[in-house]
């Protein structure tokens, strides 16, 4: 099981692979957005923005989230670091329902460049 440290390594590790995309992927993580990601083999959830095409990670709580964040992604720590190190197919994950990505629809269409 993926630990506190390697999901928040796994984060950052996405943040930079976001900031250092080009065309439409860039475009696409240019959004400014409130952020939860929650592990839910670790109980935790870290919340931030995803801004100026970087993730920024602003606090790591127990528990799911007090407050409802614009992007939502709820997974395994072992599926994070899987899905950032080239192992999961995001979409397959998404798909299968290992992970879950809750956003407003237009949002929705935007980060599917991500994908």
């Amino acid at each position: 099981m993926a630990t506190i440290e390697e999901c928040r390594s796994a984060l950052d590790k996405l943040s930079d692979n976001m900031a250092g995309a080009d065309g439409n992927v860039r475009e696409a993580a240019a959004l400014d957005r409130s952020l939860s990601c929650r592990i839910t083999d670790l109980d935790i959830t870290f919340v931030g923005r995803l801004k100026g095409g970087r993730i920024e990670v602003l606090d790591t709580l127990q528990g799911p989230p007090v407050e409802k964040a614009q992007i939502r992604l709820a997974m395994s720590g072992d599926d994070l670091v899987a899905m950032v190190g080239g192992q999961l197919n995001f979409a397959k994950a998404w798909g299968s329902g290992r992970v879950r990505l809750e956003a407003a629809l237009l949002d929705l269409f935007r980060l599917r460049k991500l994908l």
